[in-house]
């Protein structure tokens, strides 16, 4: 696995307050990201979420907020309970007009073990591309 991050680019038409909003509010998050319990854009903030591929192979995960510029980034650390590894996510928010391009980079992926085949690379590329592409997408352009 090398070590480039992943990048994921996708542009909304929505605004960039509302987009801010779907990746930052805990009950907007829960619509189209993961059930967390808590949620607050504020650096230092840790919260968690249980995910994986199938109901019988879910990790528990362990996040922590490292930056936040309101209305235009977000980064929080990403790791897994009980395994090696940590990996940052970042969402840049760059408004054009009335769309907003947002910009995901998950680096450090090489952290993680490479004997576990879940954390590879290609299941990352595929989860974000849904996540953004279709389920954050669909959530703020919807009327």
């Amino acid at each position: 696995m090398n070590n480039e991050p992943i990048v994921i680019e996708r542009t909304f038409n929505a605004p960039a307050a509302k987009v801010w909003n779907a990746i930052t509010d805990g009950n907007e998050m829960k619509q189209w990201y993961f059930d967390l319990a808590e949620f607050t854009a504020e650096v230092g903030f840790e919260f968690q979420f249980s995910g994986g591929p199938a109901p019988e192979r879910q990790y528990l995960h362990l996040c922590k907020i490292t930056e936040v510029v309101a209305g235009k980034k977000l980064t929080y650390s990403w790791r897994y309970d009980g395994y090696a590894g940590i990996s940052f996510v970042t969402f840049d928010l760059f408004p054009e007009g009335n769309t907003t391009r947002v910009k995901l980079t998950h680096a450090g992926l090489d952290t993680f073990p490479k004997e576990e085949p879940d954390f590879a690379k290609n299941n990352f590329v595929e989860g974000w591309t849904d996540i953004i592409g279709r389920s954050l997408k669909e959530f703020v352009e919807k009327g």
